[in-house]
């Protein structure tokens, strides 16, 4: 179970494009990126000789895709991620690519938000949505990868019932135990009761429930919000989990770097519990 981070593909610095991730002395992480100009073979090549240099395995990618993305409730369901239909099939293109990256970089799998997927199965956009997630599914299972949804947008009933709906092999979940929290969505030590043996990895981060109706819930540092980590991490040790813990802090500079370093030494403690 190695603890590792997330983090941003970045192609304009001179140096090793993992140091960051080195010097906190992690050997894994999230390669996450948004901008499309950067998924291309060049690209792909040196992020292979300085994770190798830098010792780090990159275990999966985060894709980013083309396109507005506003994370609230007002104007969420209408921009993030394959849900809304005005983006959809560029968005399907987009991923594909990513997968094509990930299997250049020899990474196992591609991770992204899916949206708000309908929690109406009789939603006359539902059909469409679970196509377009099947066609990427599908695409990244030719190539030998995993698709992964990360959490967030969606209760884990949707997300099981979308799961089995789209039926490909390589299906499995990013659990971000804060998203749930922060979209109000549910308890993520429950989830796992409905999506427990779909997860492939998490991301250590925390947040505080919804208290206004059109915005989310706070991200706040690991293990001051509402996951309960020691039993977070127990269940996940009793069903079996043995993929990586990432730890991802939405803010930045110094205390960003603090609070990660703060994670890593208490997600150790929470961790000698399983």
């Amino acid at each position: 179970m190695d603890i590792g981070v997330i983090h941003m593909l970045d192609n304009s610095s001179k140096e090793n494009m993992f140091q960051a991730v080195s010097d906190y002395g992690f050997p894994v992480c999230q390669l996450s990126c948004w901008n499309m100009e950067l998924c291309t073979p060049e690209v792909a090549r040196r992020v292979v000789r300085e994770a190798s240099e830098a010792n780090v395995r990159v275990c999966a990618v985060w894709a980013g895709v083309p396109g507005p993305a506003v994370w609230n409730f007002t104007e969420g369901p209408v921009t993030l991620g394959l849900v809304p239909e005005a983006y959809r099939a560029e968005r399907v293109e987009a991923l594909k690519r990513w997968a094509d990256f990930a299997e250049w970089i020899g990474a196992p799998a591609i991770i992204t938000h899916c949206g708000f997927i309908p929690e109406n199965l009789t939603d006359p956009e539902y059909p469409a949505v679970v196509a377009a997630i099947r066609e990427v599914a599908e695409y990244c299972e030719s190539k030998g990868l995993g698709f992964w949804f990360e959490t967030g947008q969606e209760t884990p009933i949707v997300l099981l019932r979308t799961i089995q709906r789209i039926g490909t092999s390589n299906l499995g979940i990013n659990l971000d135990p804060a998203n749930l929290i922060l979209y109000g969505k549910g308890n993520p030590i429950d989830a796992l009761d409905t999506i427990g043996s779909y997860v492939r990895n998490i991301h250590v981060k925390d947040g505080l429930y919804p208290t206004d109706g059109e915005r989310l819930g706070e991200e706040v540092k690991a293990g001051t919000g509402k996951v309960d980590f020691p039993a977070f991490v127990r269940k996940l040790g009793d069903i079996g989990f043995k993929g990586e813990y990432i730890i991802e802090r939405e803010i930045s500079g110094e205390e960003q770097r603090q609070d990660i370093l703060s994670t890593t030494a208490d997600l150790k403690l929470w961790l000698q519990g399983v």
